[in-house]
């Protein structure tokens, strides 16, 4: 599986309108491409000087998916939008590692190769 994840600087003009245009488009997108299995976004509650505005986080299965998804014409739409409000866009695609079940052998699942425990 491979995680795409979107985060935008908005340009100071944008306002709360703009950005619920975009909200709306987005929420709109897993109904309209099949590939997405799934889909996330939101706003920043943090607001720090390194913070970002706005994030997306997807899911799809294999990197063809994700290329389906962003040519897509519905996609299209809100990539054209995102130019006009963005400052900066960064965006990162790795590849997942599978999901581990707890086993008798190995009863934590959070041994994720993925996942960092602090101890």
């Amino acid at each position: 599986m491979i995680t795409h994840v979107v985060m935008m600087k908005f340009k100071p003009e944008v306002g709360s309108q703009d950005i619920e245009e975009l909200e709306a488009l987005l929420d709109a997108l897993p109904d309209k491409i099949q590939e997405i299995q799934s889909y996330d976004f939101g706003r920043d509650i943090v607001r720090s000087e390194r913070s970002f505005d706005f994030a997306l986080v997807s899911v799809f299965a294999n990197l063809d998916t994700l290329k389906h998804y962003q040519v897509h014409p519905d996609h299209q739409v809100v990539v054209k939008k995102l130019g006009g409000m963005c400052e900066q866009i960064a965006a990162v695609d790795y590849e997942n590692a599978p999901y581990r079940q707890p086993s008798e052998d190995d009863p934590d699942p959070m041994a994720s190769k993925n996942l960092r425990q602090s101890t």
